[in-house]
């Protein structure tokens, strides 16, 4: 019951452990690539704005797979993120729909520009 509670005020425990589990992925990773996975994971944590808890997990868990193949294979970090590193991280996670934080403040500014333009008329 106590489990119940908690997930109610902070969120899915389960998605917390699955998101630590993709973060050590990431962390484990040999240089360079440890650097880099680890500045996209801070980029799509303020970037992302993902809201839904699944999403999000899914993000990182892909991110995790991704750093993980290309450091398995050898591949270099420039023919991944090719010439604008912050167009692919954006891009990255546009890939991820859902709602995202930046979405209920965008309805809140047109809800409060729409009840000043009727009280204008």
């Amino acid at each position: 019951m106590a489990a119940k509670w908690i997930e109610l005020v902070t969120g899915s425990l389960e998605q917390k452990k699955q998101y630590k589990q993709a973060k050590a992925r990431l962390d484990a990773l040999p240089e360079p690539y440890l650097t880099v996975a680890t500045a996209f994971n801070r980029y799509l944590m303020y970037y992302g704005g993902v809201t839904e808890g699944d999403t999000m997990v899914q993000m990182f868990t892909d991110l995790a797979d991704l750093w993980e193949r290309a450091a398995i294979d050898g591949t270099p970090v420039s023919e991944i993120v090719g010439e604008d590193p912050i167009e692919f991280a954006e891009s990255f996670a546009q890939a991820y729909g859902g709602k995202r934080w930046i979405d209920k403040e965008r309805e809140r500014l047109n809800k409060a520009i729409n009840k000043a333009k009727e009280a204008e008329s």
